[in-house]
């Protein structure tokens, strides 16, 4: 029984994630608060204050669990893969973060809100996951592009993970936005969040 009580307890933090995951797929982040995310779990509101103190250091959390699986599919694609070309790299970087809207979402429309309003700790923590996330990327470009110059690395790097956060907002337009861009005559371009990455990576590798 003592076994059961830690697995259920070591659980929680992604029980709550995961509710507040589903209530953002209806409601927007500044509508979602505790007692929204308690009525989804199995967990009073006092006790999520064990886990979390704020809703944002669960979106803080979310974000952190959505950097480490796209960390992971970074690493398979370091360990698959002997040689990439350039197209290559472009598509299966694209393909991993086809798998991580949420992560681009969150990022692109509240992740000042998040970090501000999270402890200290939780952003270290946060920090950390996103800087293994950064490294691995550098690995890839030493592995698969070893012509390139440890700057040039850096430079690719740091270009790439800025431009991340413009890429939501353009392939998701709201109702609202479509209308006012159609209203000044601005043509609404579909893209998809693949063509994108790739578009962007091809340029960085040049």
């Amino acid at each position: 029984m003592a076994k059961v009580s830690r697995e259920v307890v070591e659980g929680r933090p992604d029980e709550i994630m995961d509710a507040c995951v589903r209530l953002h797929e209806t409601m927007s982040f500044r509508d979602i608060n505790l007692k929204e995310i308690s009525c989804e779990t199995s967990i009073s509101r006092p006790s999520i204050y064990n886990y979390f103190r704020t809703k944002e250091e669960i979106f803080l959390g979310v974000l952190e669990r959505e950097y480490r699986r796209w960390n992971d599919d970074l690493q398979g694609i370091l360990t698959g893969h002997q040689k990439m070309t350039g197209d290559e790299f472009a598509a299966a970087l694209a393909e991993s973060l086809r798998e991580r809207k949420l992560l681009l979402e969150i990022q692109s429309t509240d992740l000042y809100d998040i970090e501000e309003n999270s402890r200290q700790e939780s952003l270290n923590d946060f920090k950390e996951v996103f800087m293994q996330t950064m490294t691995s990327m550098e690995k890839l470009l030493e592995k698969f592009f070893p012509e390139k110059s440890k700057d040039e690395r850096s430079d690719f790097v740091y270009q790439f993970f800025p431009f991340l956060y413009g890429v939501y907002p353009y392939v998701y337009h709201t109702e609202k936005q479509e209308r006012a861009m159609d209203s000044v005559g601005m043509k609404v371009r579909k893209t998809t969040i693949e063509e994108m990455v790739c578009m962007c990576v091809l340029q960085l590798l040049k």
